[in-house]
């Protein structure tokens, strides 16, 4: 039962970062890829900071998933603007 909270909070973090405009993917389907695993393995690290457990729910970790998956859902989001601004600078200089 505490899984399904921590994959529910996953979801509910990936639905709420795609309602965020600032470096959305176009694809739909890519937070959800990154989200649902990031939500589980912080349930895990919930539990093992003694926030419920994974047969048990607890409102302490779903917030850890949930704020955690948003927190890794904007890191993603960040990492790939940085990526990809320094990848269309490099081709820029090159095509002068």
């Amino acid at each position: 039962m505490g899984i399904a909270l921590w994959i529910t909070a996953g979801a509910l973090a990936s639905l709420i970062a795609r309602l965020i405009r600032p470096a959305r993917p176009e694809s739909w389907w890519l937070e959800p890829v990154i989200a649902l695993p990031a939500a589980t393995i912080l349930g895990f690290v919930a539990t093992a900071l003694d926030f419920g457990g994974w047969d048990e729910p607890d409102w302490r970790a779903a917030a850890f998933a949930f704020a955690g998956t948003l927190a890794v859902t904007a890191g993603a989001r960040i990492l790939r603007t940085l990526l990809f601004s320094r990848a269309s600078a490099g081709a820029a200089s090159r095509a002068r």
